[in-house]
This record gives C-alpha cells, structure tokens and sequence, in this order.
C-alpha cells in the first residue's frame, strides 16, 4: 500500500503538468521585477530624479488590483485555446511587445512614455497571474495543488532572479534596452509552454453574464460556513513573518554586518534556502495535505521569527547569521507553498480567476499596512522586544485554523 501511494507521488512530481506549472511561474515572475529593480538602476543611471524614481512604484498599482478586471476574463472564453490558455497566450504576447517598448523610451525626454510603457508591462503582467493562477487551480487535482504550488513559487522566483540579478548584470556590458530586448525575448518560454499545454477540463459551466461573473464569486465565497474566520486567517497567517522580515536589513546592519555579508549570506544563501524550503514543504504537503501542512510550516515559521531575537542576543556572528538564514528561509519557503495553495484550494471553480485575485489582493494588505509601523516598534522597543512581538502577533493566525481546518479535519474544497 505503501509502495504504491510513493510511486502515486513520484508519477506526481515528475508529471508535465509539473513542469508546466514550474515554466508559467517563471513566466509570472520575470516581469515583476523589470518595472522595479531593473527600470530604477536604468533611470538612476540616466540621472532621473529620485523623486520622479519613487513616483514609478506606482506602475505597480495592477497587481493590487487585479480582482477589478479578472470577472472579465472568467466571463468570456476566446475562439482558441480554451478559456484559459486563449487569455494566457494574448496576455503572454503583449508583455513581450510591452516589455521590448519599455527598452525603446527615453526616461529623460520623455519621463511620461516610460511611465505608460511600464504600466503596460504591469497589467498584462497582472492578466498573465490571474490566468496562471486559474489555470494552476483548475488542472492540478486538490492532491498535486500543494506540490504544484511549491513549483511554482520556485519558477517565480527565478524569473524574478533572472530580471534583477541578471538584468543587472548584462546592464554593466550592453545598453538596458538591448536588456529589455532579450527580456522579451525570455518570455517565449511562458508562450511555447501555454501552446504545448493541455487546457484544464472543468465539469461546471462557466458564468453566463458579466454580472454574474462580478457578484456571483461573492455571494458564493460569504455563504460557506467560516468564510469571515478564513478571511482574518488570510491577513493574519504570515503577519508575523512579513512584520520581521521588513526590518531585517537595519537590523543585520545595527548589529555589525557588513553589506557584503547581508549579500552572501542572506541574499545568495537564504534564496536557495527559500527554494529548498518550497520544494521540501511541496513534497511534504502530498503527504500531509494542505491543513496538516498549514499548521507544521506555520509553527515553525513562528520559531524561526523568534530566531532574530536570539540573533540580536548573540550579535555579529556570521554561523549564528547563517543558521537563522536558514531556518527562517526554509520555514518562509514552506509556509508560503501551504499559504497559497490553501488559497487555490478554496476557490470554486467556475468563478478560479475572480475569488483568487480578491483573495490574493487581500494578501498583501499585511505586507503595506502591517510593515508600515515596524520601524516605529524597533526603535521604541529594541531589537529583542521587537522580534518577540513579530512571534506573538504570529500565534492567534495559527488559532484561526481550529475554526476551518483543525489537525485532524478533512479538507473540504469548493468544486
């Protein structure tokens, strides 16, 4: 029996629809960071004021609100390709003329064209993550989502990998847009893997009418039982982790860390860290489920934010740095793959687009709000104090699990 549940789980892991999910993250996630890291070193280096830098954030403004426009692509299903990969495939294709524009404008002359250039970039980017994120939902089964989750992280993570650290990099020996140009170019890898992909078979019908693909995913979504308590765990599961994690860099530098040190260790090191930790907590959620899951990966999650305070105690110790790294990166990597795959998990699939984007929208409210006052709390309450804080403020998103998916509860998803 036994034998054959891991040979269910390796024909899992090895499966195209793996590989699938694993390309479309990188395709989601290498745009992200051509509008941020990328666009700021280029504009910095062409003497842009840093006010008008700063005023180029706002670009991002899409992704916070992608729920706005995603009814419209659950509603409405292309002549070709599917309901999901004929959306995919033309979102796909305008980021790659979007992006290439964006290397083509004069940041000095024409400060105004950049700016539009780069929106254009942020809301294909946004309509390329409301298709992906429907998709990964409606072609993994509830068993794979943990694991297909994980991948997909990881896929992101690189394509963001390779838009800032190697965007930066070629930046030192050829022109940003000949950058932007092979960037483009990088994106053909999301359009040959929408092209060679199957398109998800889905047993309930599609919204009739816009107005049903508005307010229907609503008045679905409130009418299950525990839908506020799921909600509050939402904003509170990793507000802890995102609390400490916006004060790191002062804190590794207030205590004696030199800024190559911070580069080495928890950038280089905690980034594959991170990736070993989403691809062991994948692993593990075949086994465990995603509630079982939700509960290891969050406990260890507080313990790692507990980890800075003994940091702060120890102080400038590169082992004691790396051992922190590690185990705050792994449980972080861990506890994201559950986070978002319980967030696929519960979206009904005849309205996958709309409920995700809202409630992936309402996931980054702790990271705007929650972080705002972090530096405020550091200074009044010292390192120590502050990451004991960020620990407790974790636990009562951990309590909020008893009320939807206690340990030995079965998981119930929305069909």
């Amino acid at each position: 029996m036994q034998s054959g549940k891991n040979k269910s789980i390796l024909k899992s892991i090895f499966s195209g629809r793996m590989l699938a999910t694993f390309l479309m993250g990188f395709a989601c996630g290498l745009p992200l960071l051509l509008t941020t890291t990328l666009l700021q070193a280029w504009m910095k280096e062409e003497g842009v004021d840093l006010s008008l830098i700063g005023l180029m954030a706002l670009v991002g403004i899409p992704y916070t609100v992608k729920f706005i426009w995603a009814p419209f692509l659950d509603r409405f299903t292309l002549p070709f390709l599917g309901r999901r990969r004929g959306w995919l495939i033309i979102a796909q294709i305008a980021l790659i003329f979007s992006i290439a524009s964006l290397g083509f404008t004069n940041s000095v002359n024409h400060p105004w064209m950049l700016a539009f250039a780069a929106l254009l970039v942020t809301f294909f980017s946004a309509s390329q993550d409301i298709v992906v994120d429907a998709y990964r939902r409606e072609d993994l089964s509830d068993e794979e989502l943990g694991f297909g989750t994980s991948l997909y992280v990881n896929g992101y993570r690189v394509g963001m990998l390779l838009a800032s650290g190697g965007g930066l990099i070629m930046a030192d020996r050829m022109p940003f847009s000949a950058v932007y140009m092979i960037m483009a170019g990088c994106m053909l890898i999301g359009v040959l893997t929408t092209l060679l992909a199957r398109e998800p078979e889905i047993t309930v019908d599609p919204p009739r009418s816009l107005k049903e693909a508005v307010f229907n995913p609503l008045v679905e979504y409130f009418s299950r039982q525990g839908a506020i308590w799921i909600l509050a765990f939402i904003l509170l599961y990793k507000i802890g982790d995102t609390m400490a994690s916006a004060m790191t860099i002062p804190f590794y530098l207030d205590i004696g860390f030199s800024k190559t040190e911070i580069g080495a260790v928890v950038k280089l090191f905690g980034f594959w860290a991170t990736v070993a930790g989403s691809l062991i907590g994948g692993v593990l959620m075949l086994r465990l489920g995603i509630n079982r899951s939700l509960w290891i990966f969050g406990f260890l999650q507080v313990i790692s934010t507990a980890g800075f305070a003994v940091l702060a105690r120890i102080g400038h110790s590169i082992p004691a740095l790396s051992a922190v790294i590690a185990f705050e990166n792994l449980s972080s990597g861990m506890g994201t793959a559950a986070y978002i795959a319980f967030m696929a998990s519960i979206t009904n699939k005849k309205f996958t687009a709309t409920q995700y984007a809202l409630l992936s929208s309402l996931m980054g409210i702790p990271r705007v709000l929650a972080s705002a006052p972090t530096g405020f709390l550091a200074k009044n309450m010292g390192w120590v104090g502050f990451f004991i804080a960020c620990t407790l403020i974790a636990i009562p998103g951990m309590l909020l699990l008893l009320k939807f998916a206690s340990w030995n509860s079965k998981e119930g998803k929305p069909r």
